[in-house]
């Protein structure tokens, strides 16, 4: 059970940390899996590519595609104004929520 809320937990937040990375710089998604790696924030490419996509679609997001000297050409995302405006929303509300919580748990 522990495992099951952790992982959804985990995918509930996923779309933020995604914002706030591409947020810093732009970004390729391979980027984006490295430092959500190092944030112990494990996910697979296969979670997170469509939900870059989805991102896209929805106006958060829009994107650049730039050669690679190693392969294919590769897609840099940035965030739009709607995409900027969302994270700011979302700034907020984990802040709300990480205030309650603290007051809940102490």
């Amino acid at each position: 059970m522990l495992s099951n809320l952790k992982s959804q937990m985990r995918k509930g937040l996923l779309e933020y940390c995604i914002l706030s990375i591409i947020h810093q710089s732009e970004a390729y998604a391979s980027d984006i899996l490295d430092t959500l790696k190092e944030a112990q924030l494990l996910v697979v490419e296969g979670t997170v590519y469509p939900l870059l996509t989805r991102m896209k679609n929805d106006g958060l997001l829009s994107y650049r595609w730039q050669e690679s000297t190693g392969g294919p050409p590769r897609k840099y995302y940035t965030l739009t104004e709607e995409g900027k405006q969302l994270l700011t929303q979302l700034n907020e509300e984990w802040q709300s929520i990480c205030q309650a919580i603290n007051q809940i748990t102490k």
